[in-house]
């Protein structure tokens, strides 16, 4: 097969390097890929947005499937313009991609379709938001409506807090995606990441995981779009993973459908458990990163056929996944100061070596310098990944491996998998 992967962030290394090990591949090609993909598969500068660019390359390789990694290439529309063009898609349409590019569209689809999430006010100004905030308890949570890579969430302690988020988003601080804002209510729980893949008709459930948000040690910080993350999680017992396929996927999948926008690809719902059960904190619409990178160390089934099976309506034909039994283990290397401002073009070097058994080094924001130099951008940079026999030898190795790295201007959670090992 040739596959087209879209995206270049560390989400998408790890896709490519599951895909490559797949014996159906023929030929991979990353648009536009990061220095970490280029030693995997061929890549082309064509951004993720370009839509039309990006339908060309298809049919240029002759592709036989296109994966779409990132948010943004969902909401403009790739999946619709392949579909237009007869080419097999693992991603949803904009339409039903709206369950994350608009999370004012989600709150009034899980009224419309009773799933349990928190209440909310959808406010269209400053002054709107800022008096909703008399119908809610501290702490505020304050959202932008649309996609702002991981950043549009504050959770402000007080109100004065609350209220300087509200003025941040409409002042234009996250683009278009801060035009509308939407205030919850706090959830107490604990966090969870669930996946899901559906055809358009028939879903099966994808693995999980634990995110870690904030952005320093003990969930202090600003929230980022993902500081590390382990699987399995313990949170995930049986009785939540069949509360959340009962109250949240199926019921999602259906709705969405019914709205006239049948999903394929994977769903991302990320839940609070709280002690009424899961509640919806918000769903993406694709795998979730840096969730997907522990996924892809601990997946021992074939994506590949997954993925096609999700694009061609086939997916009750496949079996359930098969998952190893080691635990696994993503620390997110990031520039000083994200998820603030932070300066792009520091040198990150060390990568070049042997990390040992079980580690994988994804790249998540980097580009190629001079000289073979690997260039770290203004966020996110790497994800050190690795598997064990169980989280405490995963999160040494991951951690041993984030000791050899040198790369003075980043910084890191040194706490990876905390609430696993304190049960």
């Amino acid at each position: 097969m040739n596959i087209l992967l879209v995206g270049s962030g560390g989400r998408e290394h790890a896709l490519a390097w599951k895909i490559k090990q797949s014996p159906l591949l023929t030929r991979l090609v990353c648009a536009p890929g990061n220095p970490g993909m280029a030693m995997l598969a061929e890549t082309r500068d064509i951004k993720t947005t370009e839509v039309a660019r990006l339908v060309q390359l298809a049919q240029e390789i002759a592709a036989d499937l296109v994966v779409i990694g990132p948010e943004v290439a969902i909401e403009a529309g790739l999946a619709d313009a392949l579909e237009a063009a007869a080419i097999s898609c693992f991603g949803p349409s904009a339409a039903a991609g709206r369950l994350e590019s608009s999370k004012a569209f989600t709150k009034a689809f899980c009224d419309r379709h009773h799933l349990p999430t928190s209440s909310y006010s959808i406010c269209d100004d400053a002054p709107a938001a800022k008096a909703a905030l008399a119908h809610f308890e501290p702490p505020y949570v304050v959202k932008a409506d649309g996609l702002a890579a991981g950043k549009g969430v504050v959770i402000a302690t007080d109100r004065a807090a609350a209220e300087a988020a509200i003025d941040d988003a409409f002042s234009g601080n996250f683009g278009a995606a801060g035009a509308r804002v939407v205030i919850e209510e706090f959830l107490e729980g604990e966090i969870g990441s669930l996946f899901a893949l559906c055809d358009g008709k028939h879903s099966m459930l994808f693995g999980w995981a634990q995110d870690h948000k904030r952005a320093f040690d003990g969930d202090e910080g600003p929230n980022t779009g993902g500081m590390g993350t382990y699987s399995p999680a313990p949170v995930f017992t049986y009785d939540l993973v069949e509360q959340t396929r009962k109250r949240l996927v199926e019921p999602a999948f259906k709705g969405i459908a019914a709205d006239g926008a049948p999903y394929r690809g994977v769903l991302f719902v990320e839940l609070m458990a709280t002690r009424h059960g899961p509640k919806l904190i918000e769903f993406n619409a694709r795998f979730g990163d840096p969730e997907c990178q522990v996924l892809m160390l601990r997946l021992e089934s074939d994506l590949v056929p997954y993925l096609v099976a999700c694009a061609t309506g086939r997916l009750h034909e496949m079996p359930e996944p098969v998952w190893r039994d080691d635990d696994a283990v993503c620390v997110v290397l990031a520039t000083e100061g994200y998820p603030g401002p932070a300066k792009a073009g520091s040198v990150i070097g060390g990568l070049d070596q042997d990390f040992g058994e079980g580690v994988v080094v994804f790249h998540a924001g980097t580009s190629a310098g001079p000289d073979g130099a690997v260039l770290a951008g203004a966020g996110r940079a790497l994800n050190v990944c690795a598997a064990g026999t169980d989280l405490a030898e995963a999160r040494e190795r991951a951690y041993g491996a984030v000791a050899r790295i040198d790369w003075p201007q980043g910084f890191h959670r040194t706490d990876i998998g905390w609430r696993a090992l304190a049960r």
